[in-house]
């Protein structure tokens, strides 16, 4: 009976990494485990899951867990789980998330730094793991779990500089970054666009997710990579995201697109959209549209536009010459509204805002490109 101890007998770190290792690079080359792979990966990697988290009955004992990370690290097990993860089974993929996740909150013995060891070691000496969980997005069995330790990873500047800064081809190096190099639009943070408009619904949900903590958490490192971007940037998302045929990715996208303008940190960037008349333009076609939520989102855009004190000449010109038929429109917008007071405010404000409005000062005609 001896035999069955054996086939219970908990590995070591290094060795379950190194059988892991062994099978992981095997199925690289195939389309698909054999079962008894499959089996052999799956307990390596509960293994590994309850050796980092530990479990009700045992508590995680640390110097196993930096074994088992330093090997995890220095193999580059990593990067072949990421890459091969929609080869395996559900349960083993969400244990993999697991294992990720915890190696990228990790904190080495006696370490007084704030940032995890092993993500830090991971952006500047592996990016390509990052890169590699954003493609889980190209298939719909790993996109859940890339995405649930992306949106965790991008608590950190460096992981979103990755993706903002990935270019293909070009090695990344994040001390070396220039921020004013415009991006060529074919690095791994532009093909969200796709994978939002073109995915399944619950792969287009879970990428819109993680685009929007990409967006919304890292400010600073955002805000520069808009500016340098500008037109590249709104080119996209006006045309993919704002005007997608796809309800709840429409409106999702213009909620969005509200809260980056709004946001301190964008200032010079809500300056600079609000300037464009076919933004406007774009934004008065979303206050006629039947859906009320778009309208609604729509709204809050439309009123930044009308709040701006110094409106370029295109923009007063495109107000201006719709005064009438704003000032007919605005009054009945979304009157079942009437216990939003917050809302009922700003509308009224913008009636009158547009209601005092006076002509455009004259301009040449070669200023007056997006004119109504």
């Amino acid at each position: 009976m001896a035999f069955l101890f054996a086939r219970n007998k908990q590995k070591s770190g290094v060795d379950l990494v190194k059988t892991t290792s062994e099978l992981m690079q095997k199925l690289d080359s195939e389309d698909k485990a054999s079962p008894k792979a499959e089996e052999e990966i799956a307990r390596n990697l509960t293994q590994m899951k309850i050796t980092l988290q530990g479990t009700p009955e045992a508590e995680v004992n640390p110097d196993q867990v930096q074994h088992l990370v330093t090997y995890l690290i220095q193999d580059d097990l990593l990067h072949l789980l990421v890459t091969n993860l929609h080869k395996l089974p559900f349960e083993s993929r969400k244990d993999t998330q697991v294992i990720i996740s915890n190696i990228f909150r990790y904190q080495a013995l006696g370490s007084t730094s704030s940032e995890p060891v092993a993500l830090s070691h991971i952006c500047y000496r592996k990016p390509e793991i990052i890169l590699a969980l954003c493609h889980g997005y190209d298939r719909r069995e790993s996109f859940m779990a890339c995405g649930g330790v992306l949106r965790e990873a991008l608590k950190r500047d460096a992981v979103a500089a990755i993706i903002l800064y990935h270019e293909p081809d070009q090695k990344l190096d994040l001390s070396n970054i220039d921020p004013s190099t415009p991006a060529s639009g074919k690095g791994v943070f532009w093909k969200f666009f796709d994978w939002i408009d073109k995915g399944a619904f619950e792969l287009s949900a879970d990428a819109f997710n993680t685009f929007r903590e990409i967006l919304t958490r890292n400010k600073e490192i955002i805000a520069m990579f808009i500016q340098t971007n500008f037109d590249l940037f709104f080119q996209k998302y006006n045309a993919v995201l704002v005007q997608s045929e796809s309800y709840v990715t429409k409106r999702q996208s213009i909620k969005l697109l509200g809260e980056l303008l709004l946001d301190r940190a964008n200032y010079s960037i809500m300056c600079a959209y609000v300037d464009s008349g076919d933004n406007l333009k774009l934004c008065m076609n979303l206050l006629r549209d039947d859906r009320k939520m778009v309208s609604y989102e729509g709204f809050h855009i439309f009123k930044v536009f009308v709040a701006n004190p110094n409106k370029s000449p295109t923009v007063h010109r495109i107000l201006y010459n719709n005064k009438d038929r704003i000032l007919r429109f605005l009054p009945n917008f979304l009157h079942d509204r009437k216990e939003d007071d917050q809302f009922n405010d700003e509308k009224t404000y913008l009636v009158k805002s547009i209601d005092q409005l006076g002509p455009p000062p004259d301009v040449p005609q070669a200023s007056r490109n997006g004119a109504a």
